[in-house]
């Protein structure tokens, strides 16, 4: 396992979703209610949620951590094309003012001990 790691995982699908004005708590429902199964399913568990407290406010984060750049494209393939995703793409189109995606990876710290 390299340090900085996500357990044996070394690229991190970080997504920031901007939430429209006072809509966090319905986006979070239809989340849960309609994109969690189809994402636990194609995609895994996720490193975690978050939603933002300081800076830009209304903001979604979530993470997913990957085995490599092969092993995210296969995943996220397979969310894509999964049946249920355009249901939740419509129910969450009127929440979401703006996405980011990054991928970003684990670089080598010796001088950092995980806890």
């Amino acid at each position: 396992m390299q340090w900085g790691s996500v357990g044996a995982k070394n690229l991190v699908d970080h997504r920031i979703y901007t939430i429209a004005l006072r809509k966090m708590p319905e986006f979070l429902e239809v989340f849960n209610r309609l994109a969690m199964p189809l994402l636990m399913q194609t995609l895994g568990h996720p490193v975690g949620f978050y939603t933002s407290l300081v800076g830009q406010q209304n903001q979604f984060v979530h993470l997913w951590a990957y085995d490599s750049l092969a092993d995210y494209e296969r995943r996220c393939l397979a969310r894509d094309t999964h049946p249920d995703f355009p249901t939740y793409l419509q129910a969450s189109a009127h929440l979401i003012t703006a996405q980011e995606t990054r991928l970003i990876r684990a670089v080598p710290m010796p001088g950092w001990a995980q806890p």
